[in-house]
């Protein structure tokens, strides 16, 4: 299992159009094969700070992601008009 960790910060004015693209992402990505995990988390008091915890089968199963029609449009092509990826950290469950 691989597990990925990212923070996303909306940019002011935009929470609520960044909130909607990661319910959608979220809907989309619990669907592939290889995710075992997707959960949009929003932070209590910053209410512009999103962290997202991902789990995958493995590499393989990642790799499909970060490649899915999905993944292209909201990732890459839309949450960047809204919000800013600040951080993306891989980790191994211990």
């Amino acid at each position: 299992m691989i597990v990925l960790a990212v923070t996303w910060i909306a940019k002011a004015g935009k929470e609520e159009a960044a909130a909607a693209l990661f319910r959608t992402l979220t809907e989309h990505s619990r669907g592939e094969p290889g995710c075992l995990m997707f959960q949009v988390h929003r932070h209590k008091s910053d209410r512009t700070r999103f962290f997202i915890y991902e789990q995958y089968r493995d590499e393989a199963a990642l790799d499909l992601h970060r490649n899915t029609p999905h993944f292209l449009e909201y990732v890459r092509n839309q949450l960047p008009k809204v919000a800013e990826r600040k951080e993306g950290e891989l980790y191994d469950p211990l």
